[in-house]
């Protein structure tokens, strides 16, 4: 059974009483509200037997990810898209749990772990990419050698022209929020 989270407009998740969002840091806050305030297109669990997609429904809900699936758990409750991947001598393995599709399907979030990879963007990124860091790092250097790290605990957004490196040496894992300039597939 979905959890329903009123939203106030100060942006604080109040479920009974009993849930705050003041336990994370802002940036954190922002990223779960602004997931929290975005009707739901995906699929609860689905080894819920009740899940059903609000698409088929007249009713449009919000999404939540609560402590327990942020914390990881949210890789078990749905079943993750898995890839594993090869370039040159690097193969690494991601998962994807995408909690929210757009209904122009041009704004998508979700939560994203990837093994250790370091992977030239010589294309720019092609999308905005609002990324908060739950574990593990990444360190970006842009096309003009200024280099950032970005570990747990941390927010970046990566602007669709950007070109560089992303370099992951201990994996990690992310909530992200994406704004694709056409309709995804």
């Amino acid at each position: 059974m979905m959890e329903i989270a009123a939203i106030t407009p100060d942006c604080d998740a109040r479920r009974s009483g009993s849930h705050s969002c003041g336990r994370y840091p802002r940036v954190a806050r922002v990223a779960m509200c602004a997931l929290l305030t975005f009707p739901l297109v995906a699929c609860e669990r689905s080894s819920d037997s009740e899940a059903v997609a609000s698409v088929q429904s007249s009713v449009v809900r919000p999404i939540k990810m609560g402590h327990e699936q942020i914390a990881g758990g949210i890789f078990e409750d749905y079943d993750p898209v898995v890839e594993f991947r090869e370039v040159g001598d690097q193969r690494w393995s991601t998962a994807d749990v995408e909690t929210f599709i757009s209904s122009d399907r041009k704004f998508d979030a979700g939560m994203y772990r990837s093994d250790p990879v370091r992977m030239e963007v010589d294309e720019p990124y092609g999308v905005d990419e609002f990324m908060y860091f739950l574990e593990g790092s990444v360190i970006l250097t842009s096309a003009d050698g200024s280099e950032m790290t970005i570990g747990a605990g941390d927010a970046v957004t990566i602007p669709k022209e950007w070109t560089g490196v992303w370099d992951t040496p201990e994996g990690y894992m992310k909530i992200y929020v994406i704004h694709y300039p056409e309709p995804i597939e």
